[in-house]
């Protein structure tokens, strides 16, 4: 299957995208532009999904997705990280994995000192909020660093299907593709018969996206040759709280 080019948005177009469509994609440039980030600063952080532990949680039994989460408050322009906590959705938004905590191992500290890590979450949740009229709201985020490789032949990026993840807005950093074929990331209208597939190849492209209004997926990967994998950045922004269990 030919890999489709994303259509990519101009930084001034975020919020008509997001309200006509219900999702934007910028490139590297304007990445680059958007988070204030050099090239340096995001290559440096490449570095860190070198090291992320196994995703023991995967019901299919898979060793294809290693992962690390962290939780931050972003508040009157201050991002601020939060004790280390559970990452928790229902079952309504994730049917394979719903309604069961998990808890993945931290970010790591090195990680958080990168210059590129506050400039890209502060960036994402100052914006979000600019866009909601500067309201006086926390925004909970939840980071999540991503490695999906080709150790059982395919990898899964979202074994759960389309689905939302039950917040106000996602961001899908590209961080890297190596020696791997597929990957393609689906969008549909929640309420309507709308789609749109493409591929994220190049490093350092965002899918940013209103949970409210599209669901997503990202098709299985295969290597090309040797062993191959697939790295994203996941940052969710939901106002005034976490997703908690209900006991």
């Amino acid at each position: 299957m030919k890999e489709l080019t994303p259509s990519y948005a101009e930084l001034d177009e975020i919020k008509s995208s997001l309200d006509i469509k219900g999702f934007c994609i910028f490139d590297t440039t304007r990445v680059i532009q958007w988070t204030g980030c050099s090239k340096e600063e995001l290559d440096d952080l490449s570095t860190a999904w070198n090291n992320l532990p196994e995703d023991k949680y995967l019901k299919d039994k898979g060793q294809y997705r290693h992962r690390r989460h962290s939780n931050f408050v972003f508040k009157n322009n201050i991002l601020t990280q939060v004790p280390h906590r559970a990452h928790w959705q229902p079952i309504e938004y994730n049917a394979l994995h719903g309604g069961m905590e998990r808890w993945f191992e931290p970010v790591l500290e090195s990680t958080l000192n990168k210059p590129a890590w506050t400039k890209i979450l502060s960036k994402f949740a100052c914006d979000i909020n600019d866009l909601h009229g500067n309201l006086d709201t926390n925004w909970c985020i939840e980071a999540h660093q991503f490695r999906i490789d080709t150790s059982d032949g395919i990898g899964r990026p979202t074994p759960e299907g389309a689905h939302r993840d039950g917040v106000d807005f996602v961001a899908v950093f590209m961080v890297n593709r190596n020696n791997i074929k597929g990957g393609e990331t689906r969008i549909f209208e929640a309420n309507g018969p709308r789609g749109e597939r493409f591929t994220l190849n190049e490093p350092w492209t965002v899918l940013i996206l209103d949970d409210s209004k599209v669901i997503h997926e990202s098709t299985p990967i295969q290597p090309l040759t040797n062993k191959g994998y697939r790295d994203t950045l996941v940052v969710t922004l939901r106002k005034n709280y976490f997703q908690n269990m209900i006991v």
